[in-house]
């Protein structure tokens, strides 16, 4: 790991299934990193947790959002929307983690800045395997900008 993550990752699992969310959460516990997981069951809840909603306050920013794009109350497009319109957090990673495979999904997503559109895995090692792929790309790979203030 990098020497930015050296306490622990901060993901927010955008997700309304609750089978979803453990499968999510399990594959993570199998890392040898420690990641924290906020769980936010629709898009507004998520809105609220990165303080776009009522003058919260979100403490720190997660350090990636994996965003379902079927979601009650607010989806995860106008989700992406709203992120993306706010300047402090235009440079948040959104993935999308959906089991849509639709061609104008897909292209909505990256139209709206998704940073990757990532189909749901079906099974608990297929969800590990794909965790892993994030881990490894987005927090050993990837140099990110630094978060705006």
């Amino acid at each position: 790991m990098t020497d930015r993550f050296e306490d622990s990752i901060e993901i927010l699992l955008v997700e309304d299934n609750p089978g979803d969310v453990r499968l999510t959460q399990e594959a993570f516990k199998e890392l040898s990193t420690d990641v924290r997981i906020r769980v936010a069951t629709d898009g507004e809840t998520a809105l609220e947790k990165l303080g776009l909603r009522n003058g919260t306050d979100p403490g720190s920013l997660p350090d990636l959002v994996l965003l379902d794009l079927n979601l009650p109350r607010t989806n995860g497009f106008e989700f992406l929307e709203t992120v993306r319109a706010e300047p402090v957090l235009t440079r948040l990673p959104v993935l999308v983690l959906t089991s849509s495979n639709a061609h104008e999904d897909i292209l909505e997503s990256y139209e709206l800045a998704a940073n990757a559109y990532l189909t749901k895995p079906t099974g608990p090692d297929e969800y590990s395997a794909m965790v892993r792929a994030v881990v490894e790309f987005w927090f050993e790979q990837v140099t990110l900008p630094p978060a705006k203030t």
